[in-house]
């Protein structure tokens, strides 16, 4: 992904913007009011050192206790300053940085579930976790400092004009060496840190994609493979650190090193010549000596935050696009009851131009009955699931919901009329009634209604309610999971449920019992994508849809499609 780091911010951008902000504009306020009152304490820093100096030159103690006096004050009132800078500073972050990831978290979740899944979830891992310690480090925390060392390098040199403008003015042409330096390299380290981002989500992509493979790497014993997979992606990440890494320290190198000890050797041996010429004091050399440091710092470290800060909003630009991407389709909101069915007119469909999934289908889908849809591999079974559940618009003809184009209806609305259950089901580390509830609140009655239609009774006297799943349900079956899932869509009442191969991966005696439960589940319309063609499950559907190459080969029930002898009769035949 290219975003260049001079891009204004776009309109998706600006909410994450305001999301630092929202209710939280006090506390920025104040961490900024500290900040500003903080800065002037160097510079009271350097006078007194200044006068101690100056003191000693005079011999006077009245003046040197007065003067230790001041000190104590001065040093107890910048402790407090600073405590409360960086309480406020903290508590501003803090809240910043939650509502800022409670955004994007929002935002993803609004997705469709087949834009989703079309895309690398390595890409979101990778910006709210990497991405956001950038954010932090170098926008939020670096805006305060900016404010600070911008303050400071004015007020030094206020101050050392005050008291001698020709050294004031060989401040500043000694300063242009470390300027210099700092803004030719700043530009590239902006480009280098961009380049550690982009790494990074391609690292924790690679290293999901290995954890998620762990059964198949172990039963190919493909370790050694997945082993130089893993090195390759880690060595680029951290080369991409590596050279951030070594550009911030020649950066340091140049401008901290170089120019700032030639800075403060001339003004030193400058303010020596004048102070031996008696135009200035021992004290106002020793002042200008330690001035030169808050001048160097601001010109050694402005262009870094901020070429820093600016990569930062590259960032935010940069998640503000990928939550943008896919965005759920908006439309018209349907209420979730189907009644008087779905129908799909001459609808063709492919993934790539010119290669057709689905070629001139027509169905009709009714209220409250059960429909098989059978057939080979690639033939367009679960395609036409993903169409049904709007995961694509760019298919040819009509798919219409109660009369409605599925096309215009918006897609919360479509979640609440069907529910779908593939072949995998996920499980969070959490109890079963929470994850049946998906952790929230409903009348225990309902439940328990959706649990005992569900199958789960015998599971929840065996172990309760309370017991926990495990790491994606890892506690339970494959035919316990199932059962959970279809318990969900139970509960949250939608009326068509969808499965595609959701009994794929279960043994035979589960995967029937699976199965033979959802058939039995009345008020509901059911799809069932399957390649189980046993004669006890194929008979308790009203309509068998025989899919071929993209193509409804026949429909009916099973008997009829057993007497007619056509493609139906060899697969079960095949099959037996």
């Amino acid at each position: 992904m290219n975003i260049q780091t001079k891009t204004p911010k776009s309109p998706a951008a600006r909410q994450y913007y305001r999301a630092f902000y929202q209710g939280n504009r006090l506390r920025f306020a104040l961490a900024m009011f500290f900040t500003i009152l903080s800065f002037p304490g160097n510079l009271i820093g350097s006078w007194l050192l200044g006068e101690v100096i100056d003191v000693i030159a005079a011999g006077d103690l009245d003046w040197l206790w007065r003067t230790l006096l001041f000190t104590v004050v001065f040093i107890a009132a910048m402790f407090v300053c600073q405590v409360a800078m960086y309480r406020a500073k903290s508590t501003f972050i803090c809240r910043a940085l939650a509502q800022y990831k409670s955004l994007a978290f929002r935002n993803l979740s609004e997705k469709s579930i087949s834009a989703f899944s079309r895309e690398n979830t390595g890409r979101y891992i990778s910006v709210l976790t990497n991405d956001v310690n950038s954010v932090e480090e170098n926008y939020l925390k670096r805006t305060f400092l900016l404010i600070y060392y911008i303050l400071l390098f004015f007020g030094s040199l206020g101050m050392m004009f005050w008291y001698s403008p020709v050294l004031t003015v060989a401040t500043i042409v000694f300063s242009l060496l470390p300027l210099a330096g700092s803004l030719l390299m700043g530009k590239e380290l902006a480009v280098r840190e961009k380049a550690v981002s982009d790494k990074n989500e391609g690292f924790v992509a690679q290293l999901k994609d290995l954890l998620s493979g762990f059964d198949v790497i172990k039963s190919f014993k493909a370790e050694g493979e997945a082993q130089r997979m893993f090195d390759a992606a880690n060595r680029d990440v951290e080369e991409g650190k590596r050279r951030r890494y070594w550009w911030e320290c020649l950066l340091t190198a140049v401008s901290q090193g170089l120019c700032s000890e030639i800075l403060q050797f001339g003004i030193f041996f400058l303010g020596a010549f004048l102070a031996i010429r008696g135009d200035i004091t021992a004290g106002t050399v020793l002042i200008f000596v330690n001035l030169c440091n808050f001048v160097i710092q601001p010109i050694n470290v402005i262009p870094q935050y901020w070429a820093s800060r600016k990569a930062a909003k590259a960032l935010i630009e940069k998640l503000a696009q990928v939550t943008e991407e896919n965005a759920g389709r908006t439309g018209q909101a349907i209420p979730p009851v189907l009644s008087d069915g779905i129908s799909l007119d001459h609808v063709t469909f492919g993934y790539e131009p010119d290669k057709p999934v689905l070629r001139d289908v027509s169905l009709r889908l009714e209220p409250g009955k059960k429909y098989a849809v059978v057939g080979g591999s690639g033939s367009g079974k679960s395609t036409l699931l993903n169409l049904l559940m709007g995961a694509y618009d760019s298919y040819g003809g009509s798919i219409s919901i109660d009369g409605r184009e599925l096309r215009e209806v918006d897609t919360d609305s479509l979640y609440d009329l069907m529910s779908l259950i593939g072949q995998s089901v996920f499980l969070f580390d959490d109890t079963i009634r929470r994850n049946i509830t998906m952790f929230r609140e409903f009348p225990d009655g309902q439940v328990d209604e959706a649990v005992k239609r569900s199958g789960l009774s015998e599971l929840l006297s065996q172990r309760g309610e309370d017991y926990r799943c495990g790491e994606n349900g890892v506690g339970l079956s494959g035919g316990e999971r199932q059962r959970v899932s279809i318990a969900r869509c139970l509960l949250r009442g939608a009326p068509v449920l969808l499965l595609d191969e959701a009994t794929a991966s279960l043994d035979n005696q589960t995967a029937f019992a699976v199965t033979d439960a959802i058939l039995h589940l009345d008020g509901l319309t059911r799809v069932v994508v399957t390649h189980r063609l046993e004669e006890a499950l194929m008979a308790q559907y009203d309509e068998i849809i025989v899919m071929r190459n993209g193509r409804v080969q026949e429909c009916g029930t099973f008997h009829q499609l057993m007497e007619q002898k056509g493609f139906f009769y060899s697969l079960f035949t095949l099959a037996a």
